[in-house]
């Protein structure tokens, strides 16, 4: 019998869409005025500040993204109005009162997108994904962090060429070591050497990250923060849906069936978590030789299938490619010494995809456009007056 999300899993699922400027979601600053389920179809009632709020775009694919996501809701309509002048004084409140209690609670900008890349079990090469992927977004342009949330393994740094520690500044906050342009936060940049096992229990991992996200000084200009998460569905991935609702995910799989089937229980933990799903990435599909000759090393068709089960695009198939793994063991990203391996050109694409479905933040918020309109109205008066 098919499941389907109640309006109770619906409203859920809202409040991980997070208002970018104001840091609350939409269901805690009450711009969510009535929710329907029926036939596989969501309907959601959406006030937000004014009719023409710049983040608009942004909010409505957020809830399309989130809701959608849900088990057995097949479309998601999101019907947009302007609040009343009550309504506005109202959020402004609960907004009023969120910054008296410290409102975000980590250090990262609620403008900021969060992609977190994950899979099922490790050795899939998401580690290798997660940097190239980061690489080509600053590559197109975007300012962007690398969280390496895999605490126990750590591969960020050498895969990146970073080098040094973390340190903290005169405000007692981690300052992210800089490499090939990209803010970097990694235990690897902690310990002494590569080697150094870190035996920590799981509640010690997911303290890791909350410091991670609320004691590093991460730029506030991010436009996005990659995560490269360890495998497996544990603590970790726990405390970042916790910690940063409005992070959403990309599944990284290998052909194989066997694969498919573990990658799926990573997606099954994000659904549950509220995170959207953007897509799936298929990692070492098939070998091609120098002479041509093409080999399916892993089996065929476990991305697809994958990609076709959560209902989102295959955003990649990424060959096996020795470039990759040269260039993590010194450092250079495929996407910068190879630009045109096939590698680094299905990669660049998946970035130039992700960017497609989530989007950068506007810098002109929905305040600041209210602010605009209040200013011309009070420069104006003068003249109706007279």
């Amino acid at each position: 019998m098919r499941t389907t999300a109640t309006r109770e899993d619906v409203e859920a699922a809202l409040r991980g869409v997070v208002d970018p400027e104001l840091g609350g979601d939409v269901v805690e600053l009450g711009m969510v005025h009535n929710v329907t389920v029926e036939g596989g179809v969501a309907t959601i009632d959406l006030a937000l500040t004014i009719a023409a709020c710049p983040m608009r775009d942004q909010i409505e694919s957020d809830v399309k993204r989130k809701v959608t996501a849900l088990p057995g809701i097949d479309a998601t309509v999101v019907r947009v109005s302007a609040m009343t002048a009550e309504q506005r004084s109202d959020l402004m409140a609960v907004a009023r009162r969120r910054a008296r209690e410290g409102a975000a609670p980590t250090m990262v900008n609620p403008l900021t997108r969060v992609i977190a890349v994950g899979s099922g079990k490790g050795g899939v090469g998401k580690s290798s994904l997660s940097v190239n992927l980061a690489v080509a977004m600053r590559l197109a342009g975007y300012k962007v962090g690398l969280l390496d949330a895999d605490i126990w393994g750590f591969s960020v740094p050498r895969m990146l060429g970073a080098t040094g520690r973390l340190e903290a500044n005169a405000d007692r906050k981690i300052v992210p070591v800089e490499a090939q342009g990209i803010q970097v936060v990694s235990t690897g940049l902690l310990v002494e050497t590569e080697e150094t096992a870190l035996m920590w229990r799981g509640l010690m991992l997911s303290k890791a990250l909350e410091q991670f996200l609320r004691d590093v000084a991460w730029d506030q200009d991010l436009d996005y923060l990659v995560l490269d998460m360890p495998p497996g569905t544990g603590d970790v991935q726990m405390a970042l849906a916790r910690l940063l609702p409005q992070a959403e995910m990309v599944v990284v799989t290998t052909p194989q069936k066997a694969a498919q089937k573990v990658a799926a229980r990573i997606a099954d933990m994000a659904r549950r978590s509220y995170m959207p799903v953007v897509g799936v990435i298929e990692n070492m599909s098939g070998f091609t030789t120098e002479t041509g000759s093409h080999y399916e090393l892993f089996g065929t068709g476990g991305g697809e299938t994958l990609a076709n089960d959560l209902g989102v695009p295959l955003l990649a198939q990424v060959p096996l490619d020795p470039l990759v793994v040269s260039g993590g063991d010194e450092g250079a990203p495929v996407v910068i010494a190879h630009p045109t391996a096939p590698s680094a050109v299905a990669i660049t694409q998946a970035a130039a995809r992700i960017v497609e479905l989530v989007p950068p933040a506007q810098e002109e918020t929905c305040t600041a456009r209210i602010a605009i309109l209040l200013a011309s109205l009070e420069q104006a008066s003068p003249a109706t007056e007279s």
